[in-house]
C-alpha cells in the first residue's frame, strides 16, 4: 500500500490502483445464506455512488455527524468509507438525537427517529434489496443510490487530522484511523493476500479494524461473517478452507 495514504479513502484509492479485481469484502450472514463478494472494484463503485449520495442528495458536509446504526454487514463498510470519502464523521451505533444524519437497519428504525437531520434505511436484504415499501420518515437506500455517480470527487479535500469516526467511546482522525489500522494490521500477521476471516462486531474499534480497515490497510481482504454463531465447527472449517483464510479472530 502506499505510505503517503493518510485517510481511509486514500486507502482505498491505493487498493483500487494496485489491484482492481481482486477481492475485498467477502460477506456471509448465516441466518440467511447469504454470500456475496465485492472485488476492489465494485466496493469502490458502491462507495463512490454512496458518497454521491452523502454530498450530493443529503447534502452532507465535512464534520457533519452521521449516527450509523448498522450491524457489521458488507453495506456497513461501504458507508464508513463513503463518510471518509466526504469528511463526515462515522458514529458507530451513535445518539440519532445528536446526529445531523442518520442511516438505519431494519431494527433500529425507532431510535433513529430522533434524529431531526436526514435519515436513510437500509433493508438489508440479499443482493441490496429494498423494503417492500419504505418506511415512514426515511429514503430507502437501496432506491435512492442506483442512480447515482459512479465517480466521486468532494467539494473540499477531506482533512487527515478532522474528525472521522466514533466508535465504543474512542474518536479518531483520519490519520490516526490510518495509523492504528497499519499497526493493528502488522500485529494482526497481515499483509498483501492475507484472507482475515471475522465474526466481530463493527460497535467496537477490533471489531472495525479486523473487518475492514486492517486488511483495507495491509492489502488483504476480508471475510465478513455476521451470525457467524449459527454456523458449526465443521461447516466453519470448510468455509476457512474453501475461502483460503489466512487467519479467523
Amino acid at each position: 500500500m502506499n505510505a503517503s495514504d493518510r485517510t481511509p479513502a486514500d486507502l482505498l484509492r491505493s487498493a483500487l490502483a494496485a489491484d482492481p479485481a481482486r477481492p475485498l469484502v467477502t460477506f456471509y450472514d448465516d441466518a440467511t445464506g447469504e454470500r456475496v463478494e465485492l472485488s476492489v472494484a465494485t466496493f469502490a463503485n458502491w462507495v463512490a455512488k454512496t458518497a454521491n449520495l452523502l454530498q450530493g442528495d443529503l447534502a452532507a458536509e465535512p464534520g457533519d455527524r452521521l449516527a450509523l446504526l448498522l450491524p457489521a454487514h458488507w453495506q456497513s463498510a461501504v458507508w464508513l468509507l463513503a463518510c471518509a470519502s466526504v469528511g463526515v464523521v462515522a458514529e458507530v451505533q451513535g445518539d440519532p438525537a445528536g446526529a445531523d444524519l442518520v442511516v438505519s437497519g431494519p431494527d433500529t428504525l425507532d431510535a433513529a427517529r430522533a434524529c431531526r437531520g436526514e435519515r436513510i434505511a437500509l433493508a438489508l436484504r440479499p443482493l441490496g434489496g429494498r423494503f417492500p415499501q419504505a418506511p415512514e420518515g426515511f429514503a430507502d437506500y437501496a432506491v435512492e443510490v442506483p442512480g447515482q455517480g459512479d465517480r466521486f470527487a468532494p467539494f473540499a479535500p477531506v482533512d487527515p487530522d478532522g474528525p472521522a469516526l466514533m466508535v465504543g467511546g474512542a474518536a479518531f482522525t483520519a490519520a490516526e484511523l490510518v495509523a492504528r489500522a497499519r499497526e493493528d494490521g502488522a500485529a494482526l500477521g497481515l499483509g498483501a493476500g492475507s484472507r482475515l476471516l471475522s465474526g466481530r462486531s463493527y460497535d467496537t474499534w477490533d471489531g472495525l479494524v479486523a473487518g475492514l480497515y486492517a486488511p483495507l490497510a495491509t492489502g488483504g481482504s476480508v471475510v465478513l461473517c455476521r451470525h457467524l454463531d449459527r454456523l458449526g465447527a465443521d461447516a466453519l472449517a470448510q468455509r476457512v478452507e474453501s475461502e483460503r483464510v489466512t487467519l479467523t479472530v
